[in-house]
């Protein structure tokens, strides 16, 4: 299952977990082009449940998304927030160079979402 909302703290959350279906990778691609559209500043949490590989094809096509997103979404995202089961410093590390924005590698929702508003940006 993928989705992906908004909220008023200004937290677009992506979640990306079970129950996984046949569609959640084209659901997980549009969700990152809705992501890349935005104008407006936000805060990212992702949710990923471990499990949902994308295809080669899948793999390829975001990959293209971070390099066309990279200076408009480096620009509007305050931080991001990765839950995630068995996320290593490794793979934060990964994202960290990625983007310029600060990103937390975090147990669970509520910790992710306390990283978050910590970076909020005033109104």
């Amino acid at each position: 299952m993928v989705s992906l909302d908004s909220d008023a703290d200004g937290i677009a959350t992506l979640r990306f977990a079970p129950p996984y279906a046949a569609d959640d990778e084209r659901a997980y691609l549009d969700a990152l082009a809705e992501l890349g559209r935005r104008e407006e500043p936000f805060l990212l949490l992702t949710i990923f449940g471990g499990g949902g590989k994308l295809s080669q094809a899948g793999e390829r096509e975001q990959a293209l998304w971070f390099k066309r997103t990279r200076a408009q979404f480096g620009a509007l995202c305050g931080a991001c927030a990765i839950v995630r089961p068995g996320a290593t410093e490794a793979m934060a590390d990964v994202f960290r160079r990625l983007w310029p924005f600060p990103i937390s590698l975090e147990t669970d929702e509520a910790a992710a979402r306390a990283f978050l508003l910590k970076h909020r940006r005033a109104a």
